[in-house]
């Protein structure tokens, strides 16, 4: 469908922002790194593997339960460095500021934001600041890009994806849509919920380290875990199973999605990422994961089937199965 203006469904990671990119970016940029349609893009210079990738932040509330704005940023251009199989290095910070912006809550964003960089191991080398009349945006947006070193033997793609692949993903769904919804709904929930926002490139690297034969990585942010496998199906041609029974959820997080009506499967997420890899290497790299912090929910979730038609597909708890699609409106608007 084509549409005279933009909607906020053209930003949440579903059906529409896929369109978008597909009718408007690609025809008009379209290049070899950038049809690959992956977290980052990944290139070679002068025998040096390198990998680049760039993210808006424009979540609303700028602060909430387990982060803000500043460490989300510097964690979401990380992930996405580490999932292309890179060591993270270096970060550029782009910010647009509202005028009558708090001074004392950019001093927050910016230390959170070194907090942050100085746990991931990374460095911020430089940057930009742009100010904007009062009501030409809302409070603070942060681009960061970055640039990573691989050394990963393999190759990280959804084209890799083959059949009798496992599908594996760190930890608990949802954490973070589901804060920010309790956070703006002001839901009063006894214990708060909190972002599971984190920088994952130490965990990757245990990852890699511990198996040669890595397949696909992805982080799991806007669309959440429903969108981000629906990609990565089509993009494979495989057909993939994933059993609800076996996603890890938070009760708490259930709870939020049942109230709101909505399924943690589509809920963003900041600090989880999924792994496909061979069967024969699955044992060890659930060891890996549950050894490190990020990775103590680590959970199997599905398998990867025939190639064809790259569709996912998901068996539920009451025991039937039903074919999963991209999402097609923003489910939660400024969710990172």
């Amino acid at each position: 469908m084509q549409y005279d203006k933009i909607l906020l469904d053209h930003g949440g990671g579903g059906l529409l922002m896929n369109e978008l990119i597909a009718h408007t970016f690609l025809p008009k940029l379209k290049n070899a790194y950038l049809d690959r349609m992956e977290d980052g893009a990944v290139f070679d210079i002068g025998g040096v593997k390198l990998c680049f990738s760039t993210d808006s932040y424009v979540v609303s509330p700028i602060f909430f339960p387990g982060g803000d704005i500043g460490s989300l940023a510097v964690h979401g251009t990380v992930n996405d460095i580490a999932v292309c199989g890179g060591i993270p290095l270096f970060l550029s910070a782009g910010f647009i500021l509202e005028e009558g912006f708090s001074m004392d809550d950019l001093e927050k964003i910016v230390e959170s934001m070194a907090q942050a960089a100085a746990t991931a191991g990374v460095q911020i080398v430089t940057g930009d600041t742009k100010v904007v009349a009062r009501g030409a945006a809302d409070g603070i947006f942060i681009n960061v890009s970055g640039i990573g070193l691989i050394k990963y033997k393999g190759i990280i793609s959804p084209r890799s994806v083959m059949p009798g692949d496992k599908v594996i993903i760190n930890g608990t769904i949802g954490d973070h849509g589901a804060a920010i919804l309790c956070k703006r709904q002001e839901l009063g929930f006894k214990s708060e919920i909190v972002s599971d926002s984190a920088p994952l490139n130490s965990l990757v690297e245990s990852i890699l380290c511990a198996s040669p034969n890595i397949h696909c990585m992805r982080d799991a942010t806007r669309g959440g875990l429903g969108a981000i496998m629906c990609e990565i199906a089509e993009q494979s041609g495989c057909r993939i199973v994933i059993d609800e029974r076996n996603i890890p959820v938070r009760e708490d997080v259930r709870g939020v999605c049942e109230i709101l009506g909505v399924d943690p499967l589509f809920l963003a997420n900041e600090g989880k990422m999924v792994v496909f890899c061979p069967p024969e290497d699955t044992e060890k790299i659930l060891q890996v994961m549950a050894a490190h912090k990020y990775g103590r929910a680590a959970a199997v979730i599905g398998e990867v089937g025939k190639k064809g038609r790259g569709r996912l597909l998901l068996h539920t708890v009451i025991g039937g199965a039903r074919e999963i699609d991209l999402p097609t409106g923003e489910l939660v608007p400024r969710i990172c």
